[in-house]
Protein backbone atom coordinates (compact mmCIF):
# COMPACT_ATOMS: atom_id res chain seq x y z
CA UNK A 1 0.00 0.00 0.00
CA UNK A 2 1.36 3.65 -0.62
CA UNK A 3 0.28 6.85 1.18
CA UNK A 4 1.57 10.06 0.89
CA UNK A 5 2.22 12.60 3.53
CA UNK A 6 1.82 15.61 3.51
CA UNK A 7 3.57 18.92 5.79
CA UNK A 8 1.85 22.58 5.18
CA UNK A 9 1.68 24.29 9.02
CA UNK A 10 5.45 25.80 8.87
CA UNK A 11 7.47 28.16 7.15
CA UNK A 12 9.06 25.47 5.21
CA UNK A 13 6.66 22.60 3.51
CA UNK A 14 7.35 18.75 2.63
CA UNK A 15 5.79 15.80 0.89
CA UNK A 16 6.70 12.17 1.78
CA UNK A 17 5.39 8.95 -0.20
CA UNK A 18 5.47 5.71 1.60
CA UNK A 19 5.10 1.97 1.09
CA UNK A 20 4.00 0.74 4.29
CA UNK A 21 6.20 2.50 6.84
CA UNK A 22 9.02 2.80 4.57
CA UNK A 23 9.30 6.76 3.48
CA UNK A 24 10.47 6.42 -0.42
CA UNK A 25 10.28 9.35 -1.34
CA UNK A 26 10.56 13.02 0.37
CA UNK A 27 10.95 16.43 -0.92
CA UNK A 28 10.80 19.99 1.07
CA UNK A 29 8.94 22.89 -0.92
CA UNK A 30 12.05 25.23 -2.24
CA UNK A 31 10.67 28.40 -0.78
CA UNK A 32 8.92 29.76 2.32
CA UNK A 33 4.99 29.64 2.42
CA UNK A 34 5.10 28.69 -1.06
CA UNK A 35 2.53 26.18 -0.28
CA UNK A 36 -0.24 26.29 -3.05
CA UNK A 37 2.71 26.88 -5.55
CA UNK A 38 5.12 24.33 -5.00
CA UNK A 39 2.93 21.39 -3.20
CA UNK A 40 1.14 20.00 -6.37
CA UNK A 41 3.96 20.24 -8.83
CA UNK A 42 6.38 18.48 -5.94
CA UNK A 43 3.83 15.44 -5.58
CA UNK A 44 3.03 14.97 -8.98
CA UNK A 45 6.78 14.91 -9.74
CA UNK A 46 7.22 12.28 -7.12
CA UNK A 47 4.71 10.48 -8.01
CA UNK A 48 5.89 10.29 -11.97
CA UNK A 49 9.75 9.29 -10.45
CA UNK A 50 8.15 6.24 -8.62
CA UNK A 51 5.70 5.82 -11.20
CA UNK A 52 2.97 5.28 -8.71
CA UNK A 53 -0.06 7.03 -10.20
CA UNK A 54 -2.91 8.82 -7.72
CA UNK A 55 -5.08 6.02 -7.43
CA UNK A 56 -2.32 3.76 -6.16
CA UNK A 57 -2.37 5.54 -2.97
CA UNK A 58 -4.56 4.17 -0.50
CA UNK A 59 -3.97 6.93 2.37
CA UNK A 60 -3.36 10.39 3.22
CA UNK A 61 -1.69 11.31 6.15
CA UNK A 62 -2.14 15.51 6.64
CA UNK A 63 -0.31 17.35 9.35
CA UNK A 64 -3.53 19.39 11.30
CA UNK A 65 -2.20 21.66 13.16
CA UNK A 66 -1.76 24.36 15.16
CA UNK A 67 0.50 25.91 12.94
CA UNK A 68 0.42 28.23 10.35
CA UNK A 69 -3.60 29.16 9.14
CA UNK A 70 -2.56 29.37 5.39
CA UNK A 71 -0.43 26.60 5.50
CA UNK A 72 -2.70 24.07 6.88
CA UNK A 73 -5.76 25.27 5.04
CA UNK A 74 -3.87 24.15 1.30
CA UNK A 75 -3.14 21.01 3.02
CA UNK A 76 -6.29 20.21 4.55
CA UNK A 77 -7.75 21.14 1.30
CA UNK A 78 -5.56 19.23 -0.68
CA UNK A 79 -6.09 16.06 0.81
CA UNK A 80 -10.14 16.75 1.21
CA UNK A 81 -9.16 17.08 -2.55
CA UNK A 82 -7.10 13.95 -2.97
CA UNK A 83 -9.25 11.68 -0.92
CA UNK A 84 -12.82 12.55 -2.99
CA UNK A 85 -11.31 11.82 -6.06
CA UNK A 86 -9.63 8.62 -5.63
CA UNK A 87 -11.01 7.40 -2.90
CA UNK A 88 -8.24 7.40 -0.69
CA UNK A 89 -8.96 7.22 3.41
CA UNK A 90 -7.50 10.50 5.45
CA UNK A 91 -5.15 10.95 8.71
CA UNK A 92 -5.35 13.90 10.22
CA UNK A 93 -2.09 13.84 12.08
CA UNK A 94 -1.84 16.53 15.04
CA UNK A 95 1.25 18.86 14.36
CA UNK A 96 2.71 19.08 18.04
CA UNK A 97 3.05 14.99 17.84
CA UNK A 98 4.77 15.32 14.50
CA UNK A 99 7.47 17.81 16.00
CA UNK A 100 7.84 15.44 18.92
CA UNK A 101 9.23 12.99 16.85
CA UNK A 102 12.09 15.53 16.39
CA UNK A 103 13.21 15.41 19.81
CA UNK A 104 16.81 14.44 20.52
CA UNK A 105 16.93 11.05 22.00
CA UNK A 106 18.33 12.12 25.34
CA UNK A 107 14.95 14.14 26.04
CA UNK A 108 13.06 12.81 28.79
CA UNK A 109 10.40 16.31 29.11
CA UNK A 110 9.13 17.90 25.86
CA UNK A 111 7.66 21.54 25.21
CA UNK A 112 6.38 22.29 21.81
CA UNK A 113 6.53 26.07 21.27
CA UNK A 114 4.72 27.18 18.25
CA UNK A 115 4.32 31.40 17.79
CA UNK A 116 0.82 32.93 17.93
CA UNK A 117 1.69 36.41 18.23
CA UNK A 118 0.28 37.97 21.32
CA UNK A 119 2.80 36.90 23.63
CA UNK A 120 1.34 33.22 24.14
CA UNK A 121 2.29 30.30 22.16
CA UNK A 122 0.77 27.06 20.17
CA UNK A 123 2.43 24.38 22.98
CA UNK A 124 2.07 20.67 24.36
CA UNK A 125 3.73 19.04 26.23
CA UNK A 126 4.97 15.03 26.11
CA UNK A 127 7.12 12.85 28.61
CA UNK A 128 9.11 9.75 27.09
CA UNK A 129 7.54 6.61 27.83
CA UNK A 130 10.66 4.03 26.11
CA UNK A 131 10.75 4.49 22.29
CA UNK A 132 7.51 6.38 22.45
CA UNK A 133 5.88 10.06 23.44
CA UNK A 134 3.36 10.34 25.60
CA UNK A 135 1.42 13.67 25.81
CA UNK A 136 0.67 15.07 28.75
CA UNK A 137 -0.99 18.38 27.33
CA UNK A 138 -2.68 18.46 24.47
CA UNK A 139 -2.24 21.31 21.44
CA UNK A 140 -3.42 24.38 23.00
CA UNK A 141 -2.99 28.49 23.74
CA UNK A 142 -0.78 29.34 26.38
CA UNK A 143 2.29 31.29 27.52
CA UNK A 144 5.81 29.80 27.21
CA UNK A 145 6.47 30.91 30.94
CA UNK A 146 3.26 29.39 32.41
CA UNK A 147 4.20 25.86 30.35
CA UNK A 148 7.67 26.02 32.14
CA UNK A 149 6.22 26.42 35.65
CA UNK A 150 4.37 23.71 35.30
CA UNK A 151 7.07 21.32 33.51
CA UNK A 152 9.48 19.17 34.97
CA UNK A 153 12.86 19.06 34.83
CA UNK A 154 15.40 18.77 32.90
CA UNK A 155 13.29 20.00 30.03
CA UNK A 156 13.30 20.08 26.20
CA UNK A 157 12.24 23.45 24.32
CA UNK A 158 11.23 22.64 20.33
CA UNK A 159 9.52 24.67 17.80
CA UNK A 160 9.80 27.47 14.98
CA UNK A 161 8.44 29.85 18.04
CA UNK A 162 11.50 29.65 19.92
CA UNK A 163 12.72 32.88 18.66
CA UNK A 164 9.97 34.91 19.27
CA UNK A 165 10.02 33.61 22.94
CA UNK A 166 13.29 33.78 24.22
CA UNK A 167 12.70 36.39 26.38
CA UNK A 168 10.91 34.49 28.78
CA UNK A 169 13.35 31.37 29.04
CA UNK A 170 15.13 31.91 32.21
CA UNK A 171 18.99 30.70 32.83
CA UNK A 172 18.32 27.44 34.15
CA UNK A 173 20.41 24.28 33.21
CA UNK A 174 17.09 22.49 33.47
CA UNK A 175 15.67 23.79 30.50
CA UNK A 176 17.54 22.79 27.39
CA UNK A 177 16.41 24.74 23.85
CA UNK A 178 17.12 22.30 21.14
CA UNK A 179 19.10 23.11 18.21
CA UNK A 180 17.62 24.91 15.11
CA UNK A 181 17.27 21.75 12.79
CA UNK A 182 14.93 20.14 15.14
CA UNK A 183 11.99 22.74 14.97
CA UNK A 184 10.28 22.50 11.82
CA UNK A 185 8.15 19.22 11.02
CA UNK A 186 8.82 17.25 8.59
CA UNK A 187 6.60 15.32 5.94
CA UNK A 188 8.35 12.24 7.01
CA UNK A 189 7.25 12.28 10.56
CA UNK A 190 3.80 12.87 9.65
CA UNK A 191 4.09 9.74 7.54
CA UNK A 192 5.54 7.78 11.02
CA UNK A 193 2.48 9.75 13.23
CA UNK A 194 0.06 8.99 10.77
CA UNK A 195 1.24 5.05 9.68
CA UNK A 196 0.59 4.20 13.52
CA UNK A 197 -2.94 6.21 13.40
CA UNK A 198 -3.98 4.39 10.79
CA UNK A 199 -3.00 0.91 11.90
CA UNK A 200 -5.35 1.23 14.88
CA UNK A 201 -7.89 2.74 12.53
CA UNK A 202 -7.91 6.23 13.14
CA UNK A 203 -8.99 8.19 9.92
CA UNK A 204 -11.16 10.91 9.46
CA UNK A 205 -13.89 11.24 7.12
CA UNK A 206 -13.10 14.14 4.51
CA UNK A 207 -16.48 15.66 4.81
CA UNK A 208 -15.38 15.98 9.01
CA UNK A 209 -11.85 16.84 8.50
CA UNK A 210 -10.83 20.50 9.52
CA UNK A 211 -7.22 21.84 10.70
CA UNK A 212 -6.66 22.23 14.47
CA UNK A 213 -6.15 25.76 15.13
CA UNK A 214 -6.99 26.08 18.55
CA UNK A 215 -8.20 29.84 18.20
CA UNK A 216 -10.32 31.50 15.26
CA UNK A 217 -7.56 32.84 12.68
CA UNK A 218 -7.27 36.46 13.48
CA UNK A 219 -9.58 38.24 10.78
CA UNK A 220 -12.40 35.97 12.28
CA UNK A 221 -11.26 37.07 15.88
CA UNK A 222 -11.72 40.61 14.28
CA UNK A 223 -15.17 40.02 12.55
CA UNK A 224 -16.66 39.13 15.99
CA UNK A 225 -15.28 41.62 17.81
CA UNK A 226 -16.65 44.42 15.40
CA UNK A 227 -20.27 42.18 15.09
CA UNK A 228 -19.84 42.74 18.91
CA UNK A 229 -19.29 46.04 19.04
CA UNK A 230 -21.94 46.62 16.27
CA UNK A 231 -24.08 44.54 18.78
CA UNK A 232 -23.54 47.03 21.55
CA UNK A 233 -24.53 50.10 19.83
Amino acid sequence: MFSLAIETSGRIGSVALCQGERVIDERTFAHGLQHAAEMVPLIDAITVAQKIKPGQINCVYVSAGPGSFTGLRIGITFAKTFALATGAKIVAVPTVQVLAENAPPEAQHLIIVLDAKRGQIFTATFHRDGNHWKQDEPAHLDTLAAMLSRTPRPVHLLGEGIPYHRQFIPNDSGIIVTDDSHWRARAAAVAKVGHAMASQDEFTNPDHLIPIYVRKPEAEEKWDNQRTLNDER
